[in-house]
Parts: structure tokens; sequence; C-alpha cells
């Protein structure tokens, strides 16, 4: 029979009632005739409960008894699920990372994925199993222990699944009911967008919104993988949601389909240092050992031999970049003669795969923001996205204005 992967996130199995929705939706998929391979996430609440436990009991912990604790929110949740479709009627059994296996690298809490061989659940769909209910986020390192993939990897789970199996599809059920052209928190004008194309899900996706684990998009798209972005809590539609697929699926492109932001950023300059050759290695190679994740980057006109460098980073960094700085300017790696932080700014960022063939867009963008008496600080772009930097109090002022530029409440 056709496999199809179904995966439910934390608020989707929150508790016993929600568990038993979501095995409601898993037999309408067994009676259309697909054999399942369901992901779960913990229960809401239990990681950061698990984790807390961690850090009360051991600050420095062992990253490998770490992994074997926060990994048992998943089992439970799976052994449940189990448990709820066998009460249907349904031939299902819980399967933990280990015993798929879901090989993975050793790096602990932080683990990727290696291998995911078939053929103990294909022995066991053969054997008349209808359900196989996996525990996500988890894995069997080379080390022979239990890791985790990091926050969010339910998600890589099941594309990885998805991919492994050749599946028809991967469902990812969440707590909304799509991709929207931006947070409609911030407008009710955002609208579902019923497609869109792997390569704007993985800038959306890195640029702020969080529907979606960025690596999980990454594989979706490396394996053709395709992913539908629905409610667990609507009613059954089997039109719902967001597909996420190839841009050739795509009839009609918007020149720009989504507007991003990352609220907490914090743009760092080092004012005078000296430009040659070797500097921007002088500085990021520390920041990257540091474990800073540097996004935009600006370098100054040089004047006499020297210049201002410019970079943003997530505002919970800063300390750890300035340590970093401070720590290269006093071995004698770099020379500069002050670190200015602004931690007051945002990134807004505007991604359409038809900014290919469309001039204009990043004109259009930068009046816009103009006309609002938004300032620039930083620009950067990519074939499919412009993204700039502006003071946070201006963020959603930003959006809000973008999106109506842009026409996003209005389908293609």
């Amino acid at each position: 029979m056709p496999v199809l992967v179904m995966k439910f996130g934390g608020t989707s199995v929150a508790n016993l009632d929600r568990i038993a929705r979501a095995s409601k939706r898993v037999a309408r998929e067994v009676a259309n005739g697909f054999d399942v391979i369901v992901i779960v996430s913990a229960m809401s609440g239990k990681t950061n409960e698990l984790v807390g436990w961690v850090d009360e009991t051991s600050p420095m912990y062992d990253a490998r008894e770490y992994d074997a604790i926060v990994s048992s929110g998943e089992q439970v949740t799976a052994g449940l699920m189990a448990l709820r479709l066998q009460e249907m009627d349904i031939p299902a059994r819980s399967w933990m990372g280990w015993q798929v296996p879901v090989r993975t690298t050793s790096a602990h809490s932080a683990a990727r994925i290696n291998e995911i061989p078939t053929d103990n659940i294909a022995a066991k769909f053969g054997e008349g199993m209808r359900v196989a209910v996996v525990a996500g986020f988890q894995g069997l390192g080379d080390d022979g222990r239990i890791t985790t993939l990091g926050r969010g990897g339910s998600d890589t789970t099941a594309v990885a699944f998805a991919a492994a199996f050749g599946a028809e599809r991967c469902d990812i059920y969440t707590d909304v009911d799509g991709v929207y052209t931006t947070d409609p928190r911030l407008t009710n004008k955002a609208r579902k967008l019923d497609r869109i194309a792997y390569e704007e899900m993985l800038e959306l996706a890195s640029l702020g919104a969080k529907v979606l684990q960025t690596r999980s998009v990454e594989l979706a798209m490396r394996f053709k993988v395709r992913l539908r972005v629905l409610s667990s809590f609507e009613e059954y539609n089997p039109e719902a949601g967001t597909l996420v697929c190839d841009e050739e699926d795509i009839v009609e492109k918007n020149v720009v389909s989504g507007v991003a932001y990352q609220r907490d950023e914090a743009k760092m300059t080092l004012i005078s240092i000296a430009d040659r050759p070797g500097i921007a290695a002088a500085i990021f190679v520390p920041l990257a050992e540091a474990g800073v994740n540097v996004d935009m980057i600006v370098q100054n006109i040089s004047e006499e031999g020297r210049t201002d460098m410019t970079f943003s980073c997530p505002v919970n960094q800063v300390a750890r970049a300035e340590a970093a700085m401070q720590a290269a300017k006093t071995s004698g790696e770099i020379n500069f003669h002050d670190l200015v932080a602004d931690t007051g700014v945002a990134k807004v960022s505007v991604v359409g795969i038809g900014m290919r063939s469309h001039a204009g867009v990043a004109a259009k963008m930068f009046d816009v923001l103009s006309r609002e008496g938004i300032n620039i600080k930083i620009i950067t772009t990519s074939e499919i996205k412009i993204s700039v930097l502006i003071d946070r109090k201006y963020m959603e002022l930003a959006v809000q204005a973008l999106h109506d530029a842009f026409e996003l409440e209005k389908a293609a």
C-alpha cells in the first residue's frame, strides 16, 4: 500500500482528548488505503519541563543523559497514540528511535540524521501493521546512545521518514491552518497560501516564520518530499492547509509571496579596523567558534587603511560576540577602536520566487519604507529575498506597509 507520513506537534497531542482527535485523523487515512507512519512530538510543555528538571539537577549536565531524559516525552506520546489506535481496532504499534533505527551522528542534543533503514517497519507493514507511531526528535547515535535532533526536530524526523519510505506526502499537523503571507497577528489582511515553493518556504523559515523547522524544509527540497502544513483543530478537508512543493507545481506565481520578520536582532559595529587581507576571517572565525550566528554583514569604504565592519546577530548572543571580539583584540588578532552594539533593531524581509523575473522589487520596498519614515540600517539580498535591518519600534508598521504595497491579500 502507499505510505503517508503524518506528524503531530505538541499542541496537537497536548492531552488525551487531542491524542484521540489526532488518532481519528490517522484512522481516516488508513481507511483511504494508506499505510501510515505517524511522527509525534511530546505533549505541549513536556519538553520544557524535562529540560527544567535537567537544569535543576545538573547545570553542567552530561549531554548524553540530557538526551535520554528529554527524549522520553515523545516516547510517552507514541505509546499513548498506539494504544488509542488499537482501541479503534487499527493494527498499530509504537517505535522508539533506536528501534527503527533512526541512525544519527553523536552530536548529543544537536544530532543530524545519517540514515533511516526501512526494513523493520516495512516488515511489520507486510505482517499486517497499518500504523507505525514513531517518537520524533530522537535517534540512535554512532556511540550507541539515544540522541536528540534539537528543537523542532520532529519536523525533520517526519520529512526524513517520508524521503526514506518514498511517501506519497508528508502532512505536518500543527496549531495553524497553513502558511500565511505574513504573521496574522500583525495584520488581519494576511492570507493563507494554497501552495508555496520549497525555496520560498526555506527563506521564510530561516527569516523568522515559525511554521516549519528550517532543516525539515531543506530535506524536503533535497528529496522532493511534498509537504502539507495544516491544522489539527479544523474539520477534515482534503484540500486544507498549504502545500510546500516544487516551483514547477505552482502555476501562478506572485512576485512576492510573503513578508517575514525577526524581532530580536542586534546590530554590532567594529569601528576602525585594519583594511587588510584576512581581516574578515580574523573577525568571523572567533565569532563562529563562540557560537554566534552572524547574519547580515556590511563593510564600509576604507579610509587611510582603516574601515568599519558591521554585522547582525540575535540579541541573546551580543554578550558572547562582545567577549569573542575583546578576546581577539587582546590576543592581537584584530585591533579596533570601539565595538558598538545596537540591541533595538529588527529584520524585515520580502520573499518570492517571482522576484527572479521581475525588476523593481527592491525599489518598491525601499520607497514604501521611505514614505513611512523608516530608516534602513543594513540591506542584504538573494535571488528571491530582500532583507533590511530597521529600528524595532517600526517593525510592525514596516510589515503592514509592505504587505499592503505588494497586495499580498490578493491571490495571484
